[in-house]
């Protein structure tokens, strides 16, 4: 499933959804050559978070394939690339994916706190997901790449404020493609579901590299937890008064 648009108009411009959105394009076109083999994977190695070199569980000098003449050589711990993995991706589906469920869920809840609260809550879940992913894979030595842990945090915050709200969503059965509308505690407890098989699927078979189910997962849970703190009562009382929020009964 692949949410398209939801039904829940917003107050606020969401300046800073626009603005990750857009510091992740800046990236993908400037930093990792849209995606150019040699490119890419240079810009992997050198801003992508790798847990055996933080958490200094894999030899110094490993030399990690990325492409042909390109190899990730483990250093000494930079933890800086915690922050910049963020706006890292591995192909265009994986950035496309990525920035269509952050657009569809971020400016609701950049609505929901507001501008300067958003970047803070943004950069805590993408920090909480890279932490589950070490801590489930402490010995990794494949770079980290992608927004997916933070905008995880956005769809578990989501789930919590606004449960019943109807999310349209393209589904694919084999060529056959069809629309349907579900309430957003179906269509993101579905994805989570996802999340949670994946990475079991992923740590029984001990198989490296792929997706980071566990970063979801991570990142899903925190957003769930913080919304509760940074949720702005002003704001969303202001959205009950102006019928912005679906009824429960919807």
């Amino acid at each position: 499933m692949f949410p398209y648009k939801d039904e829940n108009p917003t107050e606020l411009t969401p300046y800073v959804t626009i603005g990750i959105i857009a510091l992740n394009v800046l990236v993908w076109l400037f930093a990792e050559g849209m995606g150019s083999a040699g490119p890419l994977a240079r810009a992997v190695c050198q801003y992508g978070l790798i847990p055996g070199e933080l958490l200094r569980t894999v030899p110094v000098g490993t030399r990690i394939p990325l492409a042909p003449h390109v190899a990730c050589v483990v250093g000494q711990p930079e933890y800086w690339t915690v922050a910049t993995s963020m706006f890292m991706h591995g192909g265009w589906f994986h950035i496309i994916g990525n920035l269509w469920f952050f657009w569809v869920f971020g400016n609701n809840i950049e609505d929901s706190m507001g501008h300067g609260r958003f970047v803070v809550f943004y950069l805590l879940c993408g920090l909480a997901a890279a932490a589950t992913q070490m801590l489930v894979s402490p010995k990794s030595a494949v770079p980290m790449v992608g927004a997916s842990g933070a905008i995880s945090g956005v769809m578990g915050a989501y789930v919590l404020l606004y449960p019943r709200v109807r999310v349209h969503t393209l589904v694919f059965l084999g060529f056959f493609v069809t629309t349907i509308a579900l309430p957003a505690y179906v269509m993101l407890g579905y994805w989570f579901l996802l999340q949670l098989l994946g990475g079991t699927a992923s740590a029984l078979s001990q198989v490296e590299g792929g997706v980071a189910f566990w970063a979801h997962v991570g990142g899903f849970v925190a957003g769930m937890i913080l919304i509760k703190l940074f949720a702005d009562p002003e704001f969303l009382e202001r959205r009950r008064a102006g019928v912005l929020i679906a009824p429960r009964g919807a």
